[in-house]
Formats: C-alpha cells, structure tokens, sequence
C-alpha cells in the first residue's frame, strides 16, 4: 500500500494530466496537418520556464475542456517553442510567451489578446469565431440558448432586413466579445413569446432577483445609437457583478462591494449581499453600483489602504465622478449602506488619499512630492515644474535618477522646480494619468490644469533644451535654445 504523500502525489499527477487532456499538443511535424483537422483552434505558444505560462496552462485546460461540443467547434493547442515546435514558433513570429492566436483550419486569422482565465477564454473565443448573433429557428433553441449564466439579448423581427434588424446585426458585431446575441424570424417563435420586431434583454437565472425585472424590452427607435445605449444601461442591472474582465466597463460614479462573491463555491452567501445591496442600491438611480471578489480584487482594496477583509460582510469603496475615493468606514448593514450613499451623493463625505507622509525637510534640489502636499509644492507653486512619476522597483526609474538629481542642480536658482513622485505609494492627482514608469510631465505655472506629457529624451542635456523652450520666463542660465548664458557682469 501506498504512503499518505505518495498516494497524494499521484492524485495530484493524475489530475494534472486529465487537465491536459483536452488540449491538443502540436509540433513542427504535425502541425499544419492537425490545424488542417479542426475548424478553430486557438493556440498557445509557450516555453515551460515562463512564469505566465504556467499560470495560464490550468486556465487554459478548463477552458478546453469547458468548449468541448461548442458550436462552432473550437479546439484549443499548444507549442512548446524551447523544444520541437521551435520552427512553427519562428514562422509565425513568436517573440514572447505566451503569444496566443486563432487559426481557421491551418489558416491565421488574428492574434488573440483577450482574458486568461477560463471563462473569459470561452466567452472570448466563441465570440470571435463564432457568428456574432445566433440565429435561433425554434422555441427549443430559444430555451437552449437561454440556459446559460450570462445575460443574454435576443432580437425578435419579422423581416431581417428591417431597419431595426438592420441595426441590431451591426451592434451585434461590435459588441460580440462582451455580449451573447441571437435573433430569430421564426413565426412560431415570434408568436409564441409575444414579441415582434422589438429587443429583449434577459437576465440569466443566477442574477435574477425581486428588485429588478428579469427581462428589459427594447422601447427606442431604429438606430444603432439607441439600441447600444439600450444594451449598454440595462446589461449589468442596478448591481453588477464587476470580474477582471470586464471591470473596465463600469463608469464613475461608481460603488462596490467587496466579499466572498463566487457564485460557483459560494452560491448562498453571493446572493445573500447582493440581495441587500440591490434593495438599497434601486433607491439611487444616479449611482452605478457592482459586487466585486476581495480575492480578486486585492490590488483595489490595498489602493484605499486596506490590507486584509475580516468576515463575511461586505467592505463598501466609492469613485465620485472626480474620481475621488471614499471607504464606508461602519460595518456593514442595510441602514449604514443607505447613510453612506446618502453622504456620498451630498458631496459630505472627506476623500481617502493614498499618502506618504510630507517630507519635513524638502531643500533638496529635486523636490519630493506626496499626495497630501501636491497641490501645495506643483499646483499651486506658482512656478513651471518639471514632475517624474516614479515606481521604486522600476529600472529605467533608477537609470534616470542620478541624471534628474543633476537635471534639478543645473537649474537651482531657476523658477522652475524639478520634481519627483512615487506613483506606487500616492494617488496620482488628476489631470495626470500614469501607465508606466517613469511618467514625466511640464506643468507651466499659469496651466497648472492642463499639464504636458514629457516625449522627449531622457539625457541632461535634452531636458535642459526642453525646459528652455517651454519655460514661461526665459531662463537666467540658458538661452531658448537651452545653452548656457554668461552672466551680465562677466559680458561687461
């Protein structure tokens, strides 16, 4: 008989290799000839040293074996480029890993960019080869197509050239990475549901609740304008369920609640806050609202300076339409969620700002700037500065230091302040956005509120020629053309 760990290591094996199953292995050999066997395949080019690689490989696997039996049929492989797939990867450029992309038989069609995880795959990929709307020809199909955890929107025309089926078919497509569509000009079906060239959004059963109907029907007219703000409004109801992916689509002002939101291995608990949440939320038409998971969204909850959420209760964040942060410090409770919204909606609410302390000695010649002194020290400083946002870990960060340390002793006794920011310990102030590192920025003393990116180059001798273009008062040591100026008395 097996030991204990034993037994487990093979438990362990087995279920690793029944992972793999289903995604087919491709090399140099037979690569062609198996894509040539299968309608859609999307691939995954990897190295197994690759640390992305290896967090996508079980994402991956579910995922393939999630589409087995889809329609259209799409088939998921992978190659490895360290061993014999070296040729494959080489010819259709693979410079990083892993590099995915979709073919149609042997054929390329598109590299892919979408989610890796498993059910972002799935929905992904059958968007992009699949039709954008499906086409449903009976009240089995209309039940089949429904029977999914998706919000699904079905278009119900007579004719499928109307002009507001017309319209539909064009939302369709550019929707249909986001959205499930189908449509139908079946009479039956028509009859059968009581809908003629209208739209009907339905929520799936998992999202169904009392506060909100299952079902929203299309009441614009026929523009592609109309029926996209149409889907846009109602697809996420009044509480959302906000995941990695599709966080980007959820708009300021915007509250969520961060718990155990899993509807897979925490069903009852799921429903159970967004319930309360839902009941509150409907009195507050001019606030967009969504659950979130605190394991997935840890990097958001650290953002307002919390490390770690106690309990099963919901923790409640806010964005204003400035994009200010506020946290619901009471525990929550149906009553403190609607006292909270209330204050926020009232602007009475003071903003949480990310913040490392001021600095009590800032005399040096590159200025350190915090959240909590920005406005005083770049704002409303009343000179030209010169602002590098900064990540400590960053390397360019680091190769740029000595150079911006000389950059702010060059121009010491100029009214310009060289200034720098740790974007990883702050909330970046707006106007400013920053989306690598460094990020650096010219903001002229009297347009403070429309700040300039920094594009050029990053040598002493480049910024200098900068700053003495755009300085607001020429320069004392430099002219515009940013070299050097001899002093009054030395040209007597």
């Amino acid at each position: 008989m097996l030991p204990k760990y034993l037994s487990f290591l093979f438990l362990v094996l087995v279920s690793v290799l029944a992972e793999e199953k289903d995604v087919l292995e491709l090399t140099d050999e037979n690569f062609s000839h198996e894509l040539e066997q299968h309608e859609n395949t999307l691939v995954m080019f990897y190295a197994p040293w690759c640390g992305h690689c290896k967090r996508l490989k079980p994402e991956y696997a579910k995922a393939a074996e999630m589409l087995l039996g889809s329609d259209p049929p799409i088939t998921l492989a992978k190659v490895d480029c360290t061993e014999n797939g070296k040729e494959t990867c080489n010819k259709h450029s693979v410079n990083g890993y892993p590099t995915l992309k979709i073919f149609s038989k042997k054929d390329f069609v598109s590299d892919y960019n979408g989610p890796r995880e498993a059910a972002g795959i799935v929905k992904t990929i059958k968007a992009l080869v699949g039709p954008a709307s499906k086409e449903l020809t009976s009240e089995n199909c209309l039940k089949s197509f429904l029977e999914s955890d998706e919000v699904s929107v079905v278009g119900f025309f007579e004719k499928d050239d109307s002009p507001l089926a017309t319209s539909f078919h064009a939302v369709a497509k550019k929707l249909k990475e986001k959205v499930r569509f189908a449509h139908t000009t079946a009479k039956s079906l028509l009859e059968k549901e009581g809908h003629k060239n209208t739209i009907v959004l339905y929520r799936p059963k998992v999202l169904q609740n009392k506060f909100e109907p299952n079902t929203v029907k299309y009441e614009g007219d026929n523009s592609i304008a109309d029926v996209q703000e149409f889907i846009n409004k109602h697809y996420f109801g009044i509480v959302g369920v906000r995941t990695q992916d599709n966080a980007r689509d959820f708009k300021n002002p915007l509250v969520v609640a961060y718990y155990a939101v899993d509807y897979v291995k925490n069903p009852k608990g799921t429903h159970y806050w967004r319930n309360r949440i839902l009941k509150v939320a409907k009195e507050f038409p001019k606030l967009n609202f969504a659950i979130s998971s605190k394991d997935d969204f840890q990097h958001e909850l650290n953002d307002f300076g919390i490390d770690f959420v106690k309990g099963d209760a919901p923790v409640v964040l806010a964005r204003n339409a400035n994009n200010q942060k506020f946290i619901m410090k009471d525990e929550f409770s149906v009553d403190s969620f609607k006292a909270f919204l209330k204050d926020l909606e009232a602007d009475a609410l003071e903003p949480y700002l990310k913040s490392e302390a001021v600095p009590e000695d800032n005399s040096a010649n590159v200025k350190v700037a915090v959240a909590r002194n920005f406005d005083d020290l770049v704002t409303n400083s009343g000179k030209d500065t010169l602002i590098e946002f900064y990540a400590p870990w960053c390397g360019h960060c680091k190769n740029l230091a000595p150079v911006y340390d000389e950059l702010g002793e060059k121009l010491a006794n100029e009214n310009v302040d060289i200034v720098k920011f740790d974007a990883t310990a702050n909330d970046v102030p707006p106007p400013y956005e920053v989306r690598g590192f460094p990020t650096l920025y010219w903001a002229p003393k009297d347009a403070k509120d429309k700040p300039v990116k920094y594009e050029g180059e990053r040598k002493l001798e480049d910024f200098i020629k900068y700053i003495a273009k755009h300085a607001t008062d020429e320069l004392k040591g430099f002219d515009r053309k940013g070299k050097p100026t001899k002093p009054k008395n030395e040209e007597l």
